[in-house]
């Protein structure tokens, strides 16, 4: 079992403090869900952690090693962004066998969900055929601890239900940090739930505290 430690996360944008002494724990096995309104720093957080963005301060450790640049993450640790990362022209067969292992990417080039456009470049996809394709290529990516920054989105119900089970299977042996705007799919596939308001990370325990922290009515 190996341990993602995230501690003292300090992050202002001028005058407006976005995170102030965040704390967070991962270990492979778990599913930690975080939520919270739009713009309010679960983004920050995640490139902090992914190493991208810098912090006031910040302490991150991989089981007793402390990350303290990006080339440190390398295979410890991936990041889906909100945004679309993957070049445009380059073959999603190459893509699988850059970000994967042999293992995955025999997984990858067999499954269903990427059968209708495994020969296509990235360029030619719709825009839920290309989050399909890059929430994958993180999952299945050699890391041992994912990052996900909105993987729903522009994605199917029915697709959405097919990647929340994958993460389930791939969580055995991987840890996950989930965030998406698509409260209900977080809460039910995450074991441990944090609510990001105010710019402090606050873990949760039921349906009730996320009402008592105005991110749900009171009257759901």
């Amino acid at each position: 079992m190996s341990t993602l430690h995230v501690d003292s996360i300090t992050k202002s944008f001028g005058k407006k403090k976005v995170l102030q002494d965040v704390y967070l724990g991962c270990k492979t096995g778990e599913i930690v869900g975080i939520l919270g309104r739009n713009g309010i720093g679960k983004s920050t957080l995640f490139q902090i952690i992914f190493g991208i963005l810098k912090s006031e301060t910040q302490y991150v450790k991989f089981n007793d090693f402390i990350l303290k640049n990006q080339s440190h993450r390398k295979n410890r640790i991936s990041y889906l962004p909100q945004s679309s990362f993957l070049p445009k022209n380059i073959k999603i067969k190459k893509l699988i066998a850059l970000f994967c292992d042999d293992e995955n990417s025999a997984k990858l080039l067999n499954t269903e969900l990427l059968k209708s456009f495994i020969d296509e470049i990235p360029r030619n996809l719709s825009g839920g055929e290309l989050r399909i394709l890059e929430v994958l290529l993180i999952i299945y990516s050699k890391a041992e601890f994912i990052l996900l920054d909105e993987p729903f989105h522009s994605v199917s119900p029915k697709i959405v239900s097919k990647i929340k089970t994958i993460i389930k299977e791939e969580s055995k042996n991987k840890g996950f940090l989930i965030s998406d705007h698509q409260y209900q799919d977080v809460l039910h596939i995450s074991d441990n739930i944090y609510l990001l308001s105010d710019a402090r990370l606050k873990p949760l325990q039921d349906l009730t505290e996320l009402q008592r922290f105005n991110y749900l009515p009171k009257n759901i």
